[in-house]
């Protein structure tokens, strides 16, 4: 089984990952964070053999990540739950409309058994409630149902007896019976109301163990907590799960938020996620014990959140989420997501990535078809190849460092002669309402020579904390890089709430026609 495991694995990754090193088979305990990557809000449970994590993504494209792992440790991204972001034309990024830290927060997925289909429900801009579902996990995915309630922070649950809840809400906590496929609301019903001792709690995720029904459910940012009853509708009684840990990635926020999940074994764990800004909230993973009261008791080291703990499982060892995407085609990796919904006729993935110019605007954050990656952390390094043959006059394609307060390496085609620029651009802003305030400064420039391919470099530092910075440059012949302006600081202001991102772009500055193919992106962590 597991041969065939990893040789699918392979097959997926064929040409664009590298392998984890073989000493990680033999491995007796792992490091938090277990993934070092911007994958917040998690919801996490297990089907047979493997473990399934989901988590928010506001406004990139598709929505909702789907990770599988079979030892809790080694993850690999297998597909999105929601395959565009449909609720408005704002996360079209067209005309003066935008998304900007809206769309998928804290939502929640799961398996049900007796009818082998797979569900995603979300409370999108504290309105609606979709349920997506999909006949495997890898989708296809399609919407299913709209719901006229926010289920906001939802934690969807399944019963023994197959009736289907949800535990939402904001300090006044609620359970939803769900009618038989789903997809309609039986009855909504208020379980708990936050004391003011405690103050606000959410990120609900409901379990059932040993016949008593709990709701995790955080006070954010710092703590977790959990309610226990005989019946999913209560009453609750409630007990203190991580009262304000230290972390065990220095410098970042208490553990708090995610969920419970057990093994094959009967063991179980606590998968929450640490703030880990200017990086964004990154997962970290605690065995647990049931307490003589029936509560859950977490396994602490030293009085803090462990750096080190013994493996859950037997390792299990997967592609590696570093190394180069070349880009085969003829779809991308599930690592990656456009910035809003992208223009799907001004790309195209087919040994490299053609991304024609898709808006003519001055503003990063107006351009359609920026396309993310995560940062891996805690120091990494990207480079993308890019071959500027047919950029138009006016254009600008680069690698960035996205998110609020940005900046970028790229090149810059002003004059439509035989010469290009290549630039780093910093300065880049929005405010808190997510307006643009600074479309860039450029820094320093060099001249290159147009036509050929160049290589474009950042250098960053996401370690929990202020002062973190990334550095630019770039090559003509992929061996030797020149520096580029000056360190960008990044910003640890949580507001955004994602972390940055790697962001490739291609935009207009005049009119569209342009295009640039990018060959490959490396990404390595040191």
């Amino acid at each position: 089984m597991l041969l065939k495991k990893t040789a699918a694995s392979l097959a997926l990754c064929l040409g664009s990952c590298v392998f984890a090193g073989a000493a990680d088979r033999n491995a007796e305990s792992f490091t938090n964070p277990v993934l070092w990557e911007d994958l917040a809000d998690l919801d996490i449970f297990r089907v047979d053999d493997a473990w399934y994590y989901s988590a928010s993504t506001m406004h990139y494209s598709p929505g909702a990540p789907i990770l599988r792992s079979y030892d809790l440790i080694n993850w690999e991204y297998i597909g999105h739950s929601v395959p565009t972001l449909e609720w408005s034309s704002k996360y079209n990024l067209t005309g003066n409309e935008r998304a900007y830290v809206k769309g998928i927060w804290a939502s929640t997925m799961r398996y049900r058994k007796s009818n082998d289909k797979w569900y995603w429900l979300g409370c999108i801009e504290s309105g609606k409630t979709y349920v997506y579902t999909a006949s495997a996990v890898t989708g296809p995915w399609s919407l299913a149902s709209t719901l006229n309630t926010c289920f906001y922070d939802a934690g969807l649950f399944i019963d023994d007896d197959d009736t289907m809840y949800v535990a939402y809400g904001n300090t006044r906590l609620s359970v939803a019976q769900l009618s038989p496929d789903g997809l309609s609301i039986v009855k909504t019903q208020q379980v708990y109301s936050s004391p003011g001792n405690i103050g606000t709690l959410e990120g609900s995720r409901m379990y059932k163990y040993n016949g008593q029904y709990y709701i995790l459910t955080t006070r954010p940012a710092t703590s977790e907590y959990v309610l226990k009853a005989s019946s999913p509708f209560g009453s609750y009684s409630i007990k203190i799960l991580a009262n304000s840990l230290s972390p065990p990635a220095a410098g970042g926020g208490n553990p708090h938020q995610g969920g419970i999940v057990d093994t094959p074994n009967g063991d179980w764990y606590y998968m929450a996620f640490e703030d880990a800004y200017p990086g964004g909230r990154i997962p970290v993973l605690a065995p647990i014990t049931w307490g003589s009261d029936g509560f859950p008791v977490l396994t602490t080291s030293g009085g803090g959140w462990g750096v080190t703990y013994p493996m859950p499982m037997a390792t299990h060892p997967l592609p590696s989420l570093v190394g180069t995407d070349s880009f085969l085609g003829p779809d991308l990796s599930h690592q990656w997501e456009w910035n809003h919904n992208p223009d799907t006729t001004k790309f195209n993935v087919s040994n490299g990535l053609t991304l024609h110019a898709a808006t003519v605007t001055t503003d990063l954050y107006a351009a359609r078809n920026t396309l993310t990656h995560r940062i891996h952390g805690p120091v990494s390094t990207a480079t993308i190849v890019l071959d500027t043959a047919n950029m138009a006059d006016g254009d600008r394609a680069g690698l960035s460092l996205f998110r609020d307060q940005s900046a970028w390496i790229g090149v810059l085609n002003d004059g439509g002669g035989g010469a290009l620029q290549v630039g780093m651009v910093d300065s880049i802003a929005m405010d808190g309402s997510w307006r643009t305030t600074n479309t860039g400064r450029t820094a320093a420039t060099a001249d290159i020579s147009k036509g050929g391919k160049v290589y474009l470099r950042c250098n960053v530092n996401i370690n929990p904390g202020a002062g973190r910075t990334g550095t630019f440059s770039y090559s003509t012949d992929g061996t030797k890089f020149t520096n580029l302006g000056t360190a960008f600081a990044l910003t640890t202001d949580w507001h955004y709430f994602l972390g940055y991102r790697w962001g490739i772009f291609n935009y207009a500055t005049k009119t569209l026609g342009g295009f640039v193919t990018v060959s490959s992106f490396t990404q390595d962590v040191s």
